[in-house]
């Protein structure tokens, strides 16, 4: 079985910050692109960053230089460095897995609640 278990998400002042890591089990992580996507009340989820099996990054224009993702392939483990944080970052937060191959392999955490507020 799959599993991506998220933690680090909580509640935290406008300027502060925030790690977001994602312990992935069940699948062989290093072939694994990975991401973090938001949720946020009303809203639709939308991708906040990703990170491929060769270390290719990319990020939302509206983190771009506040977040930074990273992973760590021996602990199959996968971040997100929040910093600057504002109030139109609250949402849950989503770790996903994906693989593409004949067919396309995708995985979700149960998400991780981010708020942003004094």
């Amino acid at each position: 079985q799959v599993h991506l278990v998220e933690s680090g998400g909580g509640l935290v002042q406008p300027g502060g910050s925030l790690r977001l890591s994602c312990v992935v089990s069940g699948l062989t992580f290093s072939t694994y692109a990975m991401n973090w996507y938001r949720q946020a009340p009303g809203k639709e989820r939308e991708l906040v960053a990703g990170i491929t099996r060769y270390g290719d990054i990319n990020y939302a224009t509206s983190v771009s230089g506040r977040f930074t993702i990273s992973r760590d392939n021996a602990e199959n483990t996968v971040y997100l460095q929040m910093n600057s944080l504002k109030p139109e970052d609250t949402a849950v937060y989503y770790c996903n897995a994906k693989f593409a191959a004949v067919r396309m392999y995708e995985y979700w955490g149960q998400g991780a609640q981010v708020t942003v507020s004094s």
